[in-house]
């Protein structure tokens, strides 16, 4: 009987901290099940020609089983209330994120995906606290944002979030970031450092200003049809492989920022915000806070008290 075959697509390169939690999923999976189960990874749908934002639509379609993706992909179609995770200077840190996540309001934005969405949850992994780029001048008050042409994800709070601070948002995929940024037609960008790193984004934004502005969530999903129709032992090796790789994976992230701050050299130019200078942008951006507060209270409220 021939192995039923299983793929995982990420958008990262290979040394990627997600690529390489992908890889570890496979590891995992395969020393289950061995040769019943061929698994392949793709490290980067765009190296078959697609966009970072395709992958989720290409694992609901059936193209690829499995996917990372972050979560602020969920905020404009199944699963609304991912925004309160969208939401600016909300979290503290990645343990505050973890918190969260592994608590009552993780659980039901679970739920939400496998009830409202063709993608069964699996796990969440991190891609880190988001930080400022730009390649116009250092960034150190919100003053420093006005008039910059800032690329964000297709969260429409985050572009709520940049204007509050008095820059253009504009959604673009990560390849049209950096050909932008190489014409010079965007001037900022915000990732956490390990894909400011990874994508060499540094080379092009040179000035780089510690916000933890947000936190960013991935979501590990399956095609649902797919996963309900693997036998329950694979099932359940699924899962395990998923809460060993999401061990794996935040591990790794934890100890990803001091890593790459030591790789970054001249010119780049790293801003590490005193606590007062912080603080002074999440003042400039708690009017989106408070607008939206009557929508996600109750999530914010759970946010709140993981502090």
């Amino acid at each position: 009987m021939p192995p039923l075959e299983i793929s995982f697509a990420g958008y990262q390169k290979p040394e990627s901290i997600h690529t390489r939690s992908a890889a570890f999923f496979g590891e995992a999976l395969t020393a289950e099940l061995g040769d019943e189960v061929g698994f392949t990874l793709i490290p980067s749908v765009t190296e078959l020609g697609h966009r970072q934002g395709d992958m989720i639509r290409l694992v609901g379609e059936g193209e690829f089983d499995l996917c990372y993706i972050a979560a602020s992909f969920f905020t404009t179609s199944f699963v609304p209330a991912f925004g309160a995770v969208d939401l600016p200077f909300v979290f503290d840190d990645q343990h505050h994120g973890y918190r969260v996540m592994d608590g009552p309001l993780g659980r039901s934005l679970a739920a939400a995906i496998d009830d409202l969405s063709p993608y069964k949850w699996l796990g969440y992994w991190c891609n880190g606290m988001r930080h400022l780029s730009n390649s116009v001048r250092p960034v150190r008050t919100p003053a420093d944002c006005r008039g910059l042409r800032i690329r964000t994800l297709a969260s429409p709070l985050h572009g709520e979030t940049f204007r509050a601070l008095g820059m253009t948002p504009e959604a673009t995929d990560i390849a049209t970031l950096l050909e932008r940024s190489a014409a010079g037609t965007i001037d900022a960008q915000d990732n956490p450092l390990t894909n400011i790193f990874n994508f060499r984004i540094h080379e092009l934004q040179p000035h780089i200003t510690m916000t933890g502005h947000f936190w960013a969530p991935a979501v590990v999903v399956a095609n649902k049809n797919a996963f309900r129709n693997w036998p329950a032992h694979v099932r359940d090796a699924v899962r395990a492989a998923a809460e060993a790789s999401t061990r794996h994976q935040r591990r790794l992230a934890l100890a990803e920022d001091a890593r790459i701050m030591a790789l970054l050299e001249p010119p780049v130019e790293v801003v590490t915000l005193t606590p007062e200078e912080r603080a002074a942008f999440a003042a400039a951006t708690a009017p989106v806070v408070e607008a939206h507060r009557a929508e996600f209270g109750e999530a914010l409220a759970q946010i709140a008290a993981a502090a």
